[in-house]
């Protein structure tokens, strides 16, 4: 059974840091800080996040569930990425279990021990196992504003 996510003093410390030096521009492999408007509050909150490139796209995974920058991106659908000076506007729909279950495995392949256990599935796992993991992990497509068809 996979563990639920609480963030401990360590997690924090080690969000943190990691805040701390992508702001600065640290390369830190595929990390970039993802600012989302808050559903409640409409203030922006900042979080590092692993963005996966998959089949020439960009994908963010959820590793620790449904937590709050996944329903605050859920509600605004759009956010803003970030490494250093680069600053992207993007917009990120989140995509149905048969699609997202590829990109989800694709994530664990190499995914450090802490992040493994929050599932219940394992990099071997077959793809239809991925597709039931997907409703604790959620699953986005991330577009640049600039990649999108203007209306």
């Amino acid at each position: 059974m996979a563990k639920t996510f609480r963030p401990t003093l360590f997690f924090r410390v080690g969000r943190n840091i990691n805040t701390f030096l992508l702001r600065a521009g640290v390369k830190k492999g595929n990390m970039t800080l993802l600012t989302v408007r808050g559903r409640k509050s409409g203030q922006p909150h900042t979080i590092p996040v692993a963005l996966v490139e998959y089949d020439g796209q960009r994908w963010l995974t959820a590793p620790y569930g449904v937590v709050n920058w996944v329903r605050n991106l859920r509600v605004a659908g759009e956010a803003t990425l970030t490494r250093g000076r680069n600053t992207e506007r993007v917009s990120a729909f989140e995509v149905s279990a048969q699609e997202a279950a590829p990109i989800l495995k694709r994530s664990l392949i190499g995914a450090p021990s802490f992040v493994l256990a929050y599932f219940n599935v394992t990099a071997d796992s077959s793809l239809a196992e991925f597709e039931r993991e997907v409703s604790k992990h959620p699953v986005f497509l991330v577009k640049s504003f600039s990649e999108q068809p203007h209306a």
